[in-house]
């Protein structure tokens, strides 16, 4: 495959939350809505959205440091219990859609590493129609929480590929450390979680607007 610009990849994969599906929006306002429920106070909208992309345990470890198990799983059972009045209103960003078919007819293959559950993954796919463009996915049901390297080493192990032929595209420095201790490089979008500074803390080869910015990117444009 002859490619110009950044890119000798072969592969591209993608979190989902915040990359590719806009719903950051709709988990912070339920776990929030959590955190009314339960009226538990200190839990910031921005502490929130420091957690996205992790796994569900390490979101809780990180939201209440001090709290104990029997809070967290309380938590965690009214989070669960309220989410079906949030998930059906994310959606993916406008225009990625069209973006990922446009990497998929370049030739690329595409996959998806996220810290979402197999669940979750599997109904956002089924509403956005999306799954057929994927060669593989990783959720946290299978792997242990970014930023461990699991996801990459699984997905890159899975096609026979090596870490530099891969690129890891997130909204988070979870994201890109787990693509940074797989060996693999990545690129941050501003689309999600963490704002430009804090992604380029973790040395990505650069920070986007979004994922409909990659196109442009990898051809040098």
């Amino acid at each position: 495959m002859d490619r110009n610009g950044h890119d000798n990849f072969e592969l591209l994969i993608f979190d989902w939350d915040g990359t590719l599906f806009d719903s950051i929006g709709s988990i912070v306002a339920c776990t929030m809505a959590t955190m009314e429920e339960l009226k538990i106070e200190g839990v910031s909208e921005h502490a929130v959205r420091q957690t996205i992309g992790l796994g569900l345990p390490e979101t809780l470890e990180m939201l209440f440091p001090n709290g104990n198990a029997l809070l967290r799983q309380r938590v965690r059972e009214v989070y669960f219990h309220l989410w079906p009045d949030f998930r059906d209103r994310p959606s993916l960003f406008r225009g990625t859609e069209a973006t990922l078919q446009s990497f998929a007819e370049a030739g690329y293959l595409l996959a998806v590493a996220t810290g979402k559950s197999r669940m979750g993954l599997s109904r956002d796919m089924e509403r956005s129609q999306t799954a057929a463009l994927f060669a593989t996915t990783r959720t946290v049901d299978e792997a242990p929480s970014k930023p461990h390297p699991a996801m990459v080493l699984d997905i890159l192990d899975e096609l026979g590929l090596r870490p530099h032929q891969a690129l890891v595209v997130g909204d988070t420095t979870y994201d890109l450390l787990m693509a940074k201790n797989a060996g693999a490089p990545a690129v941050g979008v501003t689309s999600g979680s963490h704002p430009r500074e804090q992604l380029l803390t973790a040395e990505p080869l650069d920070c986007l607007d979004s994922v409909l910015d990659l196109g442009a990117w990898l051809a040098g444009r």
